[in-house]
């Protein structure tokens, strides 16, 4: 069995626990090991004896003018995980903050033009992604939750684009064949993204007067399919290490 491990870069511990729970039951897997990059830096041990990584969402951007020492090392840790995936050595789902990671690592863009509220919401996929193991079954449309500040302003060099809408050109791309990047959340349920949004209540993702509204356009959000990506990506890590 594969050994996959959930990289938490949430200050909010409340919030990377709930998110811990929210993988697990997204890949379909009975164990998911899990390192808080906020508490503890990842080691050589840590990243070499794991075949794949999920990193969670993040407040950090990566266009933040002004970075805390904590926030640098975070981000580091990030580009260290990406470049093994882009090896071959292990298998990486990137989502939210941290396509802006890749991205920059990449020698792309990222831009505050393309934010998108807190809802769920319809991406497209591309052609490219039809052959794509993870986003091809779910073609040409799919719902997932989104809610951010930056994105990428294109799709950087060297990455294949997978999803896009209107509001935001850059939704997934695949970096080689191990390396995956997202900017929306293909982990929660309509319950489990209710259940974060009083951790950011005062975050700029939403109006904090409108909290009661927003939640209920969350809870009622209907054919929520990220799960379906996050099981294709587990499925695909589960083969790539026989």
């Amino acid at each position: 069995m594969a050994s996959i491990l959930y990289i938490c870069v949430r200050p909010e511990r409340g919030a990377a626990d709930a998110e811990h729970a929210s993988f697990l039951r997204g890949l379909g897997v009975t164990e998911l090991d899990q390192l808080d990059l906020v508490a503890d830096a990842l080691t050589s041990e840590v990243l070499e004896r794991h075949d794949a990584f999920v990193i969670g969402g993040s407040p950090f951007n990566v266009t933040d003018a002004v970075k805390t020492p904590l926030q640098e090392r975070v981000e580091a840790d990030l580009e260290r995980i990406a470049a093994r995936a882009l090896e071959g050595a292990a298998s990486a789902f990137f989502t939210c903050f941290g396509i802006g990671v890749v991205t920059r690592m990449l020698g792309g863009t990222l831009t505050l033009e393309h934010p998108e509220s807190t809802r769920a919401t319809e991406i497209h996929t591309t052609d490219a992604a039809a052959s794509d193991s993870v986003f091809g079954p779910s073609a040409p449309t799919l719902r997932v939750f989104t809610a951010h500040k930056e994105s990428a302003a294109a799709v950087p060099p060297s990455a294949t684009l997978l999803a896009k809408n209107d509001e935001c050109p850059v939704q997934a791309y695949r970096v080689g064949e191990h390396l995956y990047a997202a900017q929306f959340h293909p982990e929660p349920t309509p319950r489990d993204f209710a259940d974060r949004m009083t951790f950011y209540r005062n975050n700029g993702y939403f109006d904090a007067a409108e909290f009661s509204a927003v939640e209920a356009e969350v809870l009622a959000a209907q054919g929520v399919a990220g799960h379906d990506l996050l099981r294709r990506f587990a499925a695909s890590v589960t083969v790539s290490t026989r």
